[in-house]
């Protein structure tokens, strides 16, 4: 569960971002107009140029990216519903003292599926690279943690991504146990990028203190869109392409205005885990 203090460091930690964001904007217009008076022909070319989401942060959410990772999404225009009612039944409040044994086979393939009312996300799991969380995620599965839990946050501006796995809905549930970081050095995340396709663990570091490592819990986020984000938040798994196409309808959906009690831009899709499993293959 995370306490009233962590989640005032984590929205502090997302101002900072927005902070870093402004600054990094700033720094590229500099650029282009310098570019422009040098250039003898007036001519610009800017197609590499990235927005980025951090001068030195982030992990998440979230982000989710929380646990969070994820900065606040600007507010879009309310689009329709593109998802479905969510399936009967109440979300587990259990929680649990430590971080369960190791039970998986960390040398054997592992998918975890995501069944949601916009639509099935599965998720191939990097067992061998990331075994606490998966293990974690095959614990926490199986006791149907995640089943009926609403995914809580969007962000599509600087990062972009979908955050789930809050029993809570705020940004602020967890399991009650926390699991190491693992796999920051994932080859996937060279250049600063989480690319489209990540699945990755929000957490509750704090890059201005160094403090918060090893922090996870259950809440997850979904890179929808590649993203300029530190490599400080655990990836373990990867969408399948129907599952990005599944992310992109929520996306495409936009998001709310910053809830003022949480901080958090919940995602105008009612996005809802109806069902979590996670098998080996």
């Amino acid at each position: 569960m995370v306490s009233q203090e962590q989640r005032k460091r984590q929205l502090a930690r997302e101002k900072f971002l927005r902070q870093q964001q402004r600054r990094t904007e700033a720094r590229r217009k500099a650029r282009m107009r310098n570019a422009s008076i040098a250039s003898a022909l007036g001519v610009i070319l800017i197609g590499g140029l990235a927005l980025s989401a951090t001068g030195a942060l982030d992990d998440d959410e979230t982000t989710s990216a929380s646990t969070d990772v994820t900065p606040s999404a600007s507010p879009t225009s309310q689009a329709p519903d593109p998802c479905e009612k969510p399936a009967e039944g109440a979300v587990k409040t259990t929680t649990w003292e430590k971080e369960p044994a190791m039970t998986i086979d960390e040398s054997a393939k592992y998918t975890m599926k995501l069944a949601t009312t916009c639509g099935e996300i599965d998720i191939d799991l990097k067992t061998s690279a990331a075994p606490h969380t998966v293990n974690s995620f095959n614990f926490l599965a199986g006791k149907g943690y995640f089943d009926h839990t609403q995914c809580h946050r969007l962000t599509d501006s600087g990062i972009f991504v979908l955050q789930c796995g809050d029993p809570q809905g705020t940004g602020a549930g967890g399991p009650g146990y926390t699991i190491p970081d693992e796999n920051l050095k994932d080859k996937s995340l060279e250049g600063g990028v989480y690319p489209a396709g990540t699945v990755a663990m929000a957490n509750q570091y704090n890059p201005e203190t160094k403090e918060g490592r090893n922090t996870g819990g259950s809440q997850f986020f979904l890179v929808y869109q590649d993203s300029q984000l530190p490599a400080d938040y655990t990836p373990f798994g990867t969408v399948s392409k129907a599952g990005m196409d599944v992310l992109k309808k929520i996306a495409d959906a936009g998001a709310q205005a910053a809830d003022p009690n949480t901080g958090n831009t919940a995602p105008n899709a009612t996005v809802v885990i109806n069902k979590a499993t996670v098998t080996k293959s």
